[in-house]
């Protein structure tokens, strides 16, 4: 079985066994793979970016399509929907934003390969590589939970900050990784943030502009 036809969920796939004993797994609405330390491009969205009402409608609008196609068309829509900035976006408060980025640096070199990244507003792009020992899924709770807790701290609020569930797709090969570091550093222009990648400071290009990449 092709692993690029994984339905959204594994709840009712009749390979589910065969699919986890691969590496796939899920938590929420989304498939994710963890079979090995490959590159990752991992996508965190605050709480309050999406309804959970909207991506709910989506579903049932892409229900009839392949579900390959369900995963392409539903990605894009949320990228394009978040980029709007709705909700909060309090990532765009420095102090919430720079403790993030802080965070995943300490991150690289301790749980994984940190590549690139970019913490836009109202969310969090990253490519990564997981250390062997680990496994993605709990990098990212620990990340999700510690953030959590800090961000609330720094903003004197309770609740939720993080969506539930994380959006991660397995890099290719070097063309798919190329392509999805110009993407993630992109962000901030494409959003109309910024003239230039390296005017972004949280984010993979203003570090390295700044002679700052971590090894």
């Amino acid at each position: 079985m092709k692993v690029e036809y994984l339905t959204m969920s594994l709840k009712d796939d009749p390979h589910k066994d065969e699919l986890r004993a691969a590496g796939w797994h899920t938590r929420g609405y989304l498939p994710h793979f963890d079979g090995c330390a490959i590159p990752q491009f991992v996508n965190l969205h605050l709480s309050d970016s999406i309804p959970q009402k909207v991506i709910e409608r989506w579903k049932r609008q892409l229900s009839d399509l392949p579900s390959k196609e369900q995963q392409i068309v539903l990605t894009r829509r949320i990228e394009r929907y978040v980029d709007q900035g709705y909700g909060d976006s309090v990532l765009g408060n420095e102090d919430v934003a720079g403790m993030v980025q802080d965070s995943l640096l300490k991150g690289n070199g301790v749980s994984f390969k940190l590549f690139s990244w970019c913490v836009m507003p109202n969310h969090l792009h990253s490519l990564i590589t997981r250390f062997e020992h680990l496994e993605l899924d709990e990098i990212v709770r620990l990340f999700k939970s510690y953030t959590a807790h800090e961000a609330n701290r720094i903003l004197r609020r309770d609740g939720d900050f993080w969506m539930e569930d994380y959006f991660d797709r397995y890099i290719r090969n070097a063309r798919h990784f190329w392509n999805t570091v110009r993407y993630i550093e992109n962000n901030p222009v494409k959003a109309g943030l910024c003239q230039r990648p390296a005017d972004w400071q949280f984010s993979s290009a203003w570090f390295r502009e700044c002679g700052m990449i971590p090894k």
